[in-house]
């Protein structure tokens, strides 16, 4: 059973949870558990015998269902689909835009991810950061949206905890997914126009991953200019690999095939399928 949990304000002298409480959680819980408690002020009360997650299972191949996710502010509205095929080369967390601006796991290039990373074998979950669609909570200028997907992350490990894991976003929720990238350690990383600077509430660049990175950007992005954040990527120590459109915007009107072709050979190399027996 996955255990409700609720953030408090409190002292900084409070801001560890105690050993005797982590004991009592799940491993992927407990994962969830240390990225809140790095946060001052924060706590995490635990409730664990109250408004308990059912045992999340996987559907069955070729399906989705919607999970009765607790997250860190509470309840996150999560769809899981599984690929069709007995044998899963990895798991996907794909993250949206931004939430002040329409961003929900609806989105078209999101979308686009997702049946790219089914179409390479991965199980994939999409879900709504807090305040968005039935996902409890409010905005928290992509800290608590950090938060969020590495508690989605923690709930597909628990359910596949070897399997090779895919962080992606898009927009914004290509900057959230690389600033968990640094927990969650993921096998690869996909970030589709990713803003930085003036863009988010945060001068601080997020850590280089430490695996396979693919960036893709368009050069006409009238939302999110290409030229900063061509800078910001070439800046990184081993910078990304970059596929760059020409003509796609923002929003990729028109190319979502065209995106789904650049990013596809990327997620084949990195989560290869098993050979058949």
């Amino acid at each position: 059973m996955i255990a409700a949990a609720r953030v408090a304000d409190t002292d900084l002298s409070q801001a560890m949870l105690p050993v005797s409480e982590a004991s009592r959680l799940p491993c992927g819980l407990i994962a969830t558990a240390a990225v809140l408690s790095g946060r001052s002020r924060r706590l995490l009360s635990l409730h664990l015998d109250a408004m308990q997650n059912p045992i999340l299972q996987l559907p069955a191949p070729g399906t989705q269902a919607e999970w009765p996710l607790a997250g860190p502010a509470g309840r996150l509205e999560t769809l899981v689909s599984v690929p069709n095929t007995d044998i899963y080369t990895g798991i996907a967390v794909i993250c949206h835009p931004h939430p002040l601006y329409g961003g929900a796991m609806t989105n078209k290039v999101v979308w686009t991810l997702t049946a790219s990373a089914l179409k390479a074998g991965l199980v994939v979950a999409r879900f709504n950061f807090r305040g968005v669609g039935k996902s409890e909570g409010v905005f928290d200028n992509a800290m608590g949206e950090t938060e969020d997907a590495l508690a989605v992350v923690a709930a597909l490990r628990q359910l596949q905890p070897t399997a090779p894991l895919l962080l992606a976003g898009f927009s914004f929720g290509a900057y959230v997914s690389l600033k968990a990238a640094a927990q969650a350690r993921p096998a690869a990383v996909v970030s589709i126009a990713p803003p930085f600077g003036r863009y988010v509430d945060s001068t601080e660049r997020p850590a280089q991953p430490q695996c396979p990175w693919l960036a893709v950007h368009s050069a006409d992005d009238d939302v999110v200019a290409y030229e900063e954040t061509k800078a910001v990527l070439d800046a990184y120590a081993s910078p990304p690999e970059f596929v760059h459109f020409d003509t796609a915007g923002h929003f990729f009107h028109g190319q979502l095939g065209a995106l789904q072709q650049a990013v596809l050979p990327f997620l084949e190399r990195h989560f290869p399928r098993l050979a058949s027996a």
